[in-house]
This record gives structure tokens, sequence and C-alpha cells, in this order.
């Protein structure tokens, strides 16, 4: 396993890394497309979930049966209930695979819990968690930013500012589909505000890429 996409062990060794598969009690499992991966309710809830290949998307279905897309998950991301826009108690936030996935589980509380050799890597692995939730926070604040714009317009413009950051552009890897659950729109009329944009000349859409004039 490469180790080096994944921020969770950032700074520390491939030796060490594979020695803190076994301390972590480390599960390997690979899933299908279109398979669960994990429900948030199940054995793995205490568990970080490492994404090693493929693709998978997050959702929550409130008490209503309302389902939004929280996130995509890929290669060398990490997951689990303690990372994920987990809502109210009757919210059920599941894990769906895109592609064929192969991920590894790591147990929280082995890797929370105090090491009894005072390993550096341990401690660095710690670390690197807290800073990963510290981004997921980020995320979340974003996202209740974004939700918060009141028109499809605002909310697309937001998105793809934040997505573009300096760069000014940036590969849409979403469908339509996914893109208005991921926004809350509806899709037909998330498209023609597309459409408007680029009349407008607010946005350039080149295939998959999107461009924003006004931050070169």
């Amino acid at each position: 396993m490469d180790f080096s996409k994944i921020e969770l062990f950032n700074g520390i060794c491939p030796a060490s890394c594979r020695d803190m598969m076994v301390c972590f009690g480390a599960e390997f499992a690979s899933y299908r497309v279109g398979q669960l991966i994990c429900d948030f309710s199940d054995d793995r809830r205490r568990r970080v979930g490492v994404m090693r290949s493929g693709r998978a998307t997050m959702t929550r279905t409130d008490i209503n049966g309302n389902e939004t897309l929280l996130e995509e998950i890929g290669e060398g991301d990490i997951f689990g209930e303690i990372l994920c826009f987990c809502g109210g108690a009757a919210d059920y936030v599941k894990l769906t695979c895109d592609e064929d996935c192969e991920v590894v589980f790591l147990k929280y509380d082995q890797i929370t819990k105090r090491c009894e050799k005072a390993c550096e890597h341990h401690s660095r692995l710690v670390a690197n968690l807290f800073e990963l939730m510290a981004k997921k926070a980020l995320a979340l604040s974003e996202r209740i930013q974004l939700l918060s714009r009141r028109t499809t317009r605002e909310k697309l413009l937001y998105y793809f500012s934040l997505q573009c950051g300096t760069a000014g552009e940036f590969t849409l890897t979403m469908s339509h589909t996914r893109l208005a659950e991921y926004l809350c729109v509806d899709r037909s009329a998330m498209v023609r505000e597309m459409k408007r944009l680029s009349d407008d000349g607010a946005v350039v859409f080149d295939g998959k890429k999107v461009r924003l004039p006004c931050s070169e």
C-alpha cells in the first residue's frame, strides 16, 4: 500500500506505517460498485476508514426520507463517524461505492489511546488525525455557507469559487444530477442557471473544466 498519498500518514515512513497496521488492528476489505461500505451504525462506527483505491459517495437520509449528498471520498481520503457530517440521531448516513473500492479500517480507540512504547510515529499520526478533523470542520463551515445562499445562481457561484481556489479553474467530477443533490437544488433549474452563467460570461465551461474569468 502506498502511504504517500494519504494525509493521515504524513511524515511517517512506510515501515512504521506497516507496523501500525498491526498495532491498530487493521482490517482490509474490498467492495464492488453499488455496495454499501458502511452506514455508521455497524461495528465499524468506531473505526477510521482509509480509501486505498476507488471512489465512494457519502449521503444522509433524514427522518422524512430526504437524501442529501454530503461528500465524495476518493483514493487517499479518510472517513469515519468522527469525520462525517452527521446530523440528528434519526439521520441515516451511509457510504456507497461509485467504483470498485479497497478500504482499510483502523480501530479509532487504538489510534487515540496512549502508546505504551511512546512511538514517535504514533504521536505523529494522532496529530495528523486532529489536523484532518480541523479540515473537516472547515469543510462543514463552507457547506453551511453554501447552503445558506438563497438562489441556485448564488450557490453555483459560491461552489465554483471554492473549487477553483487560487488556480481559477477546476475539473468537475460530479454529474449534473450529483451536483444538484450536493447543492440541494432542482437539477433542471440548475442546468438552466449554468447556461445563463455561461452566456453572461460569469463562468466558462470547457467540457468538465470550469473557469472563473474574474479570478484571472
